[in-house]
């Protein structure tokens, strides 16, 4: 986290920011034009102002955390699909540092994204939020990956190699990787019959493993899984048991939490506790060959 300076919309100097005291406009990025609005009353005395990058923040959880930190005066860069999702976001999207453009799905619009986030600038922590649930079938990108495969776990994966490393990593999973063990084998889906939920599960314990493997690999980065439960949010459904505001809290905090609790690494969270995840996630030798796994069907490797 930094001290504030300056921002540039499109060449015009804009108020007091975070950063390089001038983010650069990304190429194929959106920044607002409207004025930024700045919240700097709702930072603690003593705290800092953080710049978070949250991937799937057009609405649901990712929306919710980034409406979170913009309340408490940090600065967001929010992630949507494509261009038209951008006039339904209202007035977020003028409050934002920017909106990186991208399909999680594609290998190609990956690779976009983390530009454009490295062309803004260092980010000080980034949520891996977005994911897929209930893909019926197995799908195939242009890769030739199961669409949820290729969202849930290769995206976050390539974000996390490709990005400028940022002071923070939360990956959102969820309870349901518990059921997801003994994927190495077939992570693509090429052998065994579709099963949605089985896949849901897979991709879910591939980023709880990959957030404890940063946790030892990156040593100076604080980076953590959250099981943020069965919210109601489009992908949730309205009979979810957990509300929007105690599904985001987690990351929102671990993002930018200056407490003690906040500043270890390698945990696996549900509702601000920490949890044991599946055994198979915790294991060095899993982890190592997963990443070594995503390394040969992305081509890109983990620094």
């Amino acid at each position: 986290m930094r001290a504030a300076c300056t921002i540039s919309f499109g060449g015009r100097a804009g108020i007091p920011k975070l950063g390089r005291c001038r983010l650069a406009v990304a190429s194929g990025s959106y920044i607002p034009r409207r004025r930024y609005v700045f919240a700097p009353a709702k930072i603690e005395e003593g705290e800092q102002v953080a710049i978070v990058f949250i991937t799937g923040s057009a609405d649901g959880l990712g929306r919710a955390a980034a409406e979170t930190l913009l309340t408490e005066g940090h600065r967001v860069l929010l992630h949507v699909r494509s261009n038209d999702r951008i006039p339904a976001m209202g007035d977020i999207a003028s409050r934002a540092a920017g909106i990186a453009i991208g399909d999680l799905s594609s290998a190609r619009e990956v690779k976009s994204i983390a530009d454009q986030v490295n062309a803004i600038g260092r980010m000080d922590a980034i949520i891996h939020n977005a994911g897929v649930y209930t893909e019926r079938t197995r799908g195939s990108t242009i890769e030739g990956h199961p669409n949820t495969l290729a969202v849930n776990s290769l995206a976050p994966y390539m974000l996390t190699a490709l990005i400028e490393r940022p002071a923070r990593l939360v990956y959102l999973s969820s309870s349901l990787h518990r059921g997801g063990e003994g994927s190495l084998s077939d992570l693509n889906w090429n052998k065994r019959p579709w099963d949605w939920a089985r896949a849901y599960s897979e991709s879910k314990l591939h980023v709880v493993a990959l957030a404890l493997a940063l946790s030892r690999r990156w040593p100076h980065v604080l980076s953590h899984a959250v099981d943020p439960g069965w919210a109601r949010t489009k992908m949730g459904g309205v009979d979810a048991p957990v509300d929007i505001d105690t599904g985001q809290r987690t990351q929102s905090w671990l993002a930018v939490s200056g407490e003690s609790a906040a500043k270890v690494s390698g945990r696996y969270w549900r509702h601000l506790k920490q949890e044991a995840p599946a055994n198979e996630a915790t294991h060095p030798e899993f982890q190592a060959r997963l990443i070594a796994e995503f390394a040969r069907l992305t081509g890109v490797a983990l620094p």
